[in-house]
């Protein structure tokens, strides 16, 4: 099933069934090298408001800050595969987030950087508590949308959903349970 959306994304809840989506999530939690990450904005530079884990075929810089890639696990290399197979598109990188509770959120962003190309098609696998996902033109940003991303979903962001659109995952004062993030990309290394 996909939801409707008037951006350029794909909603697909269920898209790990229950079990293999628990049993994803209490590996990558336990197993997955997290990192503290700073982050540079306009000048700023302060701690991420999340654990991060760059896995891929190289080392990503993405504002001001360089991620070290770590090797392909067997799950993340077959999951990469799969989302290949159902997107038709190619992915050499995942970026693994973990959000420990409704503290640790993204603010409005877009992920345009000129190696990911014009058009970018990134799958992105949530694993854990239901966060929203907020999306908003860059023209005006009127136009809101949010999808509460349910455990073992699928979102698939296409066509001018980096160029035209930003998205967060903001902070919930009520969400304890953590939350794991997977946004699966192919990005040319400098």
């Amino acid at each position: 099933m996909t939801a409707t959306i008037t951006a350029p994304i794909d909603y697909m809840p269920g898209y790990l069934g229950t079990d293999e989506a628990d049993r994803l999530l209490d590996h990558l939690t336990q197993t997955t090298p997290w990192q503290t990450k700073t982050i540079t904005i306009m000048g700023r530079t302060n701690p991420m408001p999340r654990l991060i884990c760059w896995v891929g075929d190289a080392n990503y810089v993405f504002s001001g800050s360089t991620q070290e890639a770590q090797p392909w696990t067997p799950e993340l290399a077959d999951l990469r595969d799969r989302l290949a197979a159902d997107t038709g598109a190619r992915y050499n990188s995942v970026l693994l987030n973990l959000y420990r509770g409704g503290q640790d959120s993204i603010a409005w962003h877009s992920d345009d950087e000129p190696e990911l190309g014009p058009t970018p098609t990134i799958a992105s696998i949530s694993l854990g508590s239901v966060r929203d996902f907020v999306l908003r033109r860059k023209d005006g940003k009127t136009v809101k949308q949010s999808v509460p991303l349910e455990h073992g979903s699928l979102v698939v962001m296409r066509d001018d959903s980096q160029s035209a659109w930003q998205h967060s995952v903001p902070k919930r004062a009520r969400v304890s349970e953590p939350r794991v993030n997977l946004t699966f990309r192919w990005f040319e290394p400098r």
